[in-house]
């Protein structure tokens, strides 16, 4: 099992950044890729990003791209989330997940993630 552990969020101003940080653990060898999905209170999750174990190759989702950015450290087992140009729309739950196999057309997918955190709340205020 890949322990998976969120930090960072809070609350932010509207227009603001934000960085979420992302550790992934365990399976020493095995390669993952990293994902951020967000849940609001009444929505369903929705896929943020994804980067492959690589770090070369990166997926966003159309209501951030442009405005966050993943990235990550293989050295520190981290990837980060920066969020800039936040909007009260952003708010949610962030989850992180881990996948060992994940193909190139299924980032986007909650399902192709083995491993999930248990979720950190960002706060956008207008």
């Amino acid at each position: 099992q890949v322990h998976v552990i969120e930090s960072g969020g809070g609350s932010v101003q509207a227009g603001g950044s934000s960085r979420l940080s992302c550790t992934a653990s365990g399976r020493p060898g095995t390669t993952y890729a990293i994902a951020w999905f967000r849940q609001a209170p009444g929505n369903e999750r929705e896929f943020v990003a994804a980067i492959d174990w690589s770090g070369s190759n990166a997926h966003y989702g159309d209501s951030v791209r442009d405005r966050f950015t993943i990235s990550r450290e293989n050295a520190e087992n981290t990837v980060y989330l920066e969020m800039k140009s936040l909007k009260p729309e952003d708010t949610a739950v962030y989850y992180c997940a881990a996948g060992a196999y994940v193909h190139v057309d299924s980032y986007y997918m909650a399902h192709a993630y083995d491993d999930w955190g248990q979720g950190i709340q960002v706060t956008v205020s207008s």
